[in-house]
C-alpha cells in the first residue's frame, strides 16, 4: 500500500475523494498493526482508555466529539515516540440495554418473563453482539487509532472478575451492605435509580392542605401535601418543638382521615416552624426525609403502593388504582368530607428516571448499598492534598468536590436480568447470607445447599467505576496494568462527572491507592445551530455517518474538534463542516501545485543548508513556530485555538504566500534557486501533514504517500520538534513589509475596480535605508504580485501630485492616477482613512491612561502598546499631509 521509494508520485486526483480514501487507509493501518500499543518497550507510556459508549444503539455526535479528541492525543504522542495505548471497550448498560430488548419483544406480544431469565439473556446478548460491531465500524470510518486486540466489554469474564473481587472486598470490608431505605424506583421499568440517575424537572402542580383532626376532639392540625395519595401511609404529623402552637399537641393522636388509623403527634426539628402550617405529614415509606425523622421516633413504615405504582391493600377503598387515578379519587374524597380545605397552583421540582421517563417514586425498599463516606473522604484528601487529578477546566473540581463531599451512600443493586449478578446467596436454612468470588453452592456459615443467588443485578456503574484498571487485567498483576496505568487523561461530557468521574477516582485510590488518570478533560455537549440539545423528540439530531458520507470524516473532525473550548457547549452548523472540507480541499489543491513541480524529486533530495529566500526563511521560521504553538496548545487540550493556528498557517501563509512566492523559483532558469524552492516545498509540506494528521488523519496520508518521505506511514511519522536554526525574526520583518506593501496595492486597486491584468505604475518610497533595501532587494517580487508597469523604489521619491496613497509600516506607496479616478473620491477614502486612524490612536491613548491597565499589564505590553501607537500616528501624519496636498 504505502511507497516502496521515497520517490515523489504525481498521479495525485484532480479533486481529494474522501471515500476512495478513508477505508483504504484504515484497512492498512490495521492491518500492519500501527495502533497495536507495547511495540516500544523503551519508550514512555501514553495510555487512554475509551469512555465505553452503550451497546444500546448508533454512535452519536457527541461521541464523535469525545472520541476525537483522544485520537488527537493519542496520534500527536504516538508521532511523539511514545508507547501509546488507546484502549476500546463497551458497556453493558443494564437498563438502558435491558429496556430496548424489552421493547423489542413487547413488539412480539412478549415479555422477558415469557421467555425466562436464561433465553432472555441469550436475547440480550445477541443485541450486544449485534450493536457492539456496529459501533466498532462507526469507530473505523472515524479514522480512530484504536488498539483493537485490548478491546473489552463490561461483561467480560475479565472484568466480571474484578467485578466480583470489588464487591467482596467492600462487603468484608463493612463497605457494603444490605438495607431497607427509601430509595428512587421507577416504577416504570420496575428497579431502583441511584440519585444520579434521577433527572429534575420543574413541573406544574398543586399544594394540598389537609386538616387532621385530635382524637379528642380538642383541635385539629392543617398539613400541607403535593402528594395526597401517600396520605394513606402517613403515621404521624411532626411539629418544632419550640413552635407555641403545637407544644400542647405534642404526644397527642390524631385520627388519619380515610383510613381512620390513630398517628401521633410527634416533635422533631426537621420542621421549620416559619414555613407554612408548621406542621408536616411523615410518610416514612414514601419520603427520604420522613425515613429518617421516622427511624429517630421509632415509627411504622407503611407501603401503600406496589412496585408498579398501583395502590395496594394498605390504600384501603384505594386499592388497585394508578397512583395518579387515586390522586384524583383521593382529592375529590377528602373535599367532598371537608378534610381539603384548600389548593393552591405550586410550581415545584419532581425527580423523573433518567432511562424510562417515568416520575419517580421514593420507595421503601430492601437493596444493597455502598457506604460511601470512608471512600469519599479518601478522594476528597487526594484531590486537597495534591495527589488528586487535575481537572481542565479547572472550575469542575470545585462541582466534582462539592458533590463527592456531600454524597449519600450509593444504591447498588438494580431490579434487572442483564448485569453483573449481586453475588450473594441467602440460605433458607439458617437465614445467612454468603458473599464469594465464585459462585457459591453451600452456606458459608451451615454448610447448607439449600441456597439460591440474589435475583437483582448491580448499577451499571459499579463495573463502569472500575474501568481504567480492571480493563488492563486487574485484579492480576499483568504486565499491561504496570506499564500502561495509571492513565494519562479520561476525556468525556460535564455531565457525567458524578455518574462516572468520581466513582472511578474513588474506586481507582481504593484498589490500586492510586488516582486512574492525571487529567480529566471536560468538553461541552453537541446543540443544535439554535443551542437546543439534541433529541429525538425535536428532531434535530445528526447522524456522524451522514456527515462522513457528505463531507468525510476529516472535515467532521476537524470541525468538531476545534469549534469550542474546554468544558464548553458546541453548536454544530452544517456550513462549518462545509467549510472544514473546503480547508481540505485547499490543503490538496496546494499538494498537488507541489507535486507537479516536484516530479522525480525524493526525501534524499531535499536540503535547506543552501541559500534561502527572504520567503523560504520566513515560511520555515513560521512553520517552525507554528510547531511548537501547536505542540504547546494541544498539551493544554486547547484544540479550538489550535485549529486557529494550522488554519491561518495553511490558509494564509503556505498557501496564499509562500506558494504564490514560490512560483517565481519553480518556473524560473535559475536552477539552484529552483533546487532550493523544492526541498523548502517538500520539507514544509511534510511537516504541514504531520501537523494536520492528528485531526485529519486520512487526507494527511493519502498526501504524505505521495510526497517525498521516508516510513511506510505518517501515523508513524516523526511529530515536527521545535529547532531553532529555524529562527529568522529578521525574515519575517523582511516578509511583513513585502505582504503590507502587496495588499495594500491590491487594496488601492479594488476601491477603484482596476484588475490585476492592468498593470499600473508604482512609486515606494521605504521610510527608512533599511526598508529600502528589503524592497530594492525584493522587487521582482513587488513587480510580479502587484503588477506593475512601472516600479520605482527611493527614499527620494517626491509625492505626484494626482495620485492615490497608501501608507504601511516603512513605506509610502503612490499609484498615479493617470484619469483612472477622480481627485473627489481619493480625498475621501483619505478623510475616512484618518477617522479610522484617529479612532486606534484615540483608544490606545484612553488605554494607556487607565491606571488600572497600567498597575496590571506587564511592561512588555505596555511598550508594544505605546509602539503601536506610534505607529498609528506616524501613518496618519503622512495620510494628513498626503490629503492635503490632493486638497492644494
Amino acid at each position: 500500500m504505502a511507497e516502496t521509494n521515497d520517490k515523489t508520485s504525481v498521479s495525485m486526483p484532480t479533486t481529494y475523494d474522501p471515500s476512495q480514501s478513508e477505508k483504504k487507509w484504515y484497512d492498512y493501518w490495521i492491518k500492519n498493526g500501527y495502533f497495536r500499543a507495547g511495540q516500544r518497550p523503551d519508550a514512555e507510556t501514553y495510555t487512554i482508555v475509551i469512555p465505553p459508549p452503550n451497546v444500546t444503539g448508533m454512535l452519536h455526535l457527541g461521541h464523535a466529539l469525545d472520541f476525537t479528541l483522544q485520537d488527537i492525543l493519542i496520534r500527536t504522542k504516538r508521532m511523539q515516540g511514545y508507547d501509546t495505548l488507546w484502549l476500546p471497550g463497551s458497556d453493558h448498560a443494564g437498563i438502558a440495554t435491558q429496556t430496548k430488548v424489552e421493547q423489542n419483544l413487547r413488539a412480539e406480544g412478549l415479555s422477558r418473563h415469557d421467555l425466562g431469565r436464561e433465553k432472555f439473556l441469550e436475547k440480550v446478548w445477541e443485541w450486544k453482539d449485534l450493536y457492539a460491531n456496529t459501533i466498532r465500524d462507526q469507530w473505523a470510518k472515524m479514522g480512530f487509532s484504536l488498539d483493537y486486540s485490548r478491546e473489552r466489554f463490561t461483561l467480560d469474564e475479565g472484568l466480571s472478575k474484578a467485578v466480583r473481587e470489588v464487591f467482596v472486598s467492600l462487603y468484608n470490608k463493612g463497605l457494603i451492605y444490605r438495607g431497607k431505605y427509601i430509595i428512587n424506583w421507577d416504577p416504570k421499568a420496575q428497579t431502583a435509580l441511584s440519585d444520579i440517575e434521577v433527572e429534575y424537572k420543574e413541573v406544574q402542580g398543586n399544594l394540598y392542605h389537609l386538616v387532621y383532626p385530635l382524637k379528642d376532639g380538642s383541635g385539629s392540625i392543617t398539613v400541607a401535601t403535593t402528594r395526597p395519595e401517600t396520605m394513606l401511609g402517613d403515621t404521624a404529623v411532626a411539629v418544632h418543638p419550640e413552635d407555641d402552637r403545637y407544644k400542647h399537641m405534642i404526644g397527642k393522636m390524631l385520627v388519619l382521615p380515610v383510613v381512620g388509623r390513630e398517628i401521633p403527634v410527634i416533635a422533631d426539628e426537621y420542621v421549620e416552624k416559619d414555613f407554612g402550617s408548621g406542621a408536616v405529614k411523615i410518610t416514612p415509606a414514601h419520603d427520604p426525609n420522613d425515613f429518617e425523622v421516622g427511624k429517630r421516633h421509632d415509627l411504622p413504615q407503611i407501603l401503600v403502593m406496589d412496585e408498579s405504582g398501583t395502590m395496594n391493600s394498605n390504600a384501603g377503598p384505594y386499592q388497585g388504582l394508578d397512583r395518579a387515578d387515586c390522586r384524583k379519587k383521593i382529592v375529590a374524597d377528602l373535599q367532598e368530607q371537608g378534610i381539603l380545605v384548600k389548593i393552591e397552583e405550586h410550581i415545584h421540582q419532581v425527580g423523573h428516571s433518567e432511562r424510562s421517563g417515568a416520575v419517580v417514586e421514593p420507595y421503601l425498599s430492601t437493596q444493597w448499598f455502598v457506604k460511601m463516606k470512608p471512600l469519599a473522604d479518601r478522594a476528597i484528601e487526594a484531590q486537597k492534598n495534591g495527589s488528586g487529578v487535575n481537572f481542565v477546566p479547572d472550575r469542575f473540581e470545585k462541582i466534582y468536590l462539592n458533590w463527592i463531599e456531600n454524597v449519600r451512600d450509593w444504591c447498588i443493586s438494580r431490579q434487572l436480568w442483564w448485569g453483573h449478578r449481586v453475588p450473594a446467596w441467602y440460605c433458607s436454612d439458617c437465614q445467612e447470607v454468603t458473599v464469594a468470588h465464585e459462585d457459591a453452592h453451600q452456606c458459608s456459615h451451615c454448610c447448607s445447599e439449600n441456597i439460591r443467588q440474589d435475583e437483582d443485578v448491580l448499577d451499571t456503574w459499579f463495573s463502569s467505576a472500575l474501568w481504567p484498571f480492571s480493563t488492563l487485567g486487574w485484579p492480576e498483576q499483568t504486565e499491561d496494568l504496570q506499564r500502561f496505568y495509571p492513565t494519562n487523561v479520561l476525556v468525556t461530557g460535564y455531565d457525567i462527572i458524578y455518574f462516572w468521574v468520581a466513582r472511578m477516582i474513588f474506586s481507582g485510590l481504593e484498589f490500586t491507592d492510586q488516582v486512574p488518570f492525571q487529567d480529566v478533560l471536560m468538553h461541552g455537549l453537541i446543540r443544535d445551530a439554535d443551542g437546543r440539545k439534541m433529541s429525538k423528540s425535536l428532531g434535530n439530531g445528526v447522524d456522524p455517518l451522514e456527515v462522513i458520507a457528505n463531507y468525510g470524516a476529516d472535515a467532521m473532525r476537524y470541525m468538531l474538534s476545534t469549534s469550542s473550548t474546554p468544558g464548553q457547549d458546541l453548536r454544530f452548523r452544517m456550513e462549518r463542516v462545509e467549510q472544514t472540507r473546503n480547508f481540505a480541499n485547499k490543503i490538496w489543491n496546494a499538494s498537488r501545485f507541489a507535486l507537479m513541480n516536484l516530479e522525480g524529486f525524493t526525501a534524499a533530495d531535499i536540503d535547506l543548508s543552501g541559500e534561502l529566500g527572504t520567503a523560504d526563511r520566513w515560511i520555515l521560521h513560521r512553520l517552525n513556530e507554528t510547531s511548537r504553538e501547536v505542540t504547546r496548545l494541544i498539551d493544554l487540550y486547547e484544540f479550538g485555538e489550535t485549529g486557529r493556528l494550522l488554519y491561518n498557517f495553511i490558509w494564509d501563509d503556505l498557501c496564499d504566500w509562500y506558494i504564490e512566492f514560490s512560483k517565481l523559483s519553480l518556473y524560473g532558469q535559475d536552477e539552484a534557486a529552483k533546487k532550493t524552492t523544492q526541498s523548502v516545498l517538500a520539507y514544509v509540506l511534510d511537516r504541514t501533514q504531520r501537523l494536520i494528521h492528528p485531526f485529519m488523519p486520512f487526507i494527511s496520508e493519502e498526501i504524505w504517500q505521495h510526497l517525498p518521505h521516508e516510513g511506510d506511514t505518517i501515523t508513524l511519522a516523526a511529530w515536527p520538534a521545535y529547532d531553532e536554526k529555524f529562527e529568522a525574526a529578521d525574515a519575517v520583518r523582511e516578509m511583513e513589509l513585502l505582504m503590507d506593501v502587496i495588499r495594500a496595492v491590491r487594496n488601492i486597486r479594488a476601491e477603484v475596480n482596476v484588475p490585476m491584468s492592468k498593470k499600473v505604475e508604482l512609486l515606494v518610497k521605504p521610510s527608512t535605508p533599511d526598508a529600502q533595501t528589503i524592497l530594492s532587494r525584493n522587487e521582482e517580487y513587488i513587480r510580479r504580485f502587484c503588477s506593475t508597469s512601472e516600479l520605482s523604489i527611493s527614499m527620494d521619491i517626491a509625492s505626484p501630485d494626482k495620485a492615490m496613497t497608501a501608507v504601511v509600516t516603512g513605506a509610502e506607496l503612490f499609484f498615479p492616477l493617470a484619469g483612472l479616478i477622480d481627485i473627489g473620491q481619493e480625498v475621501a477614502r483619505l478623510e475616512k482613512e484618518i477617522q479610522t486612524l484617529n479612532g486606534e490612536v484615540s483608544r490606545i491613548e484612553k488605554k494607556l491612561s487607565n491606571e488600572g491597565f497600567i498597575a496590571k499589564a506587564p511592561a512588555k505590553v505596555i511598550e508594544e502598546e505605546k509602539a503601536k501607537m506610534a505607529d498609528y500616528a506616524e501613518k496618519r501624519d503622512k495620510v494628513q499631509a498626503r490629503l492635503a496636498e490632493l486638497k492644494e
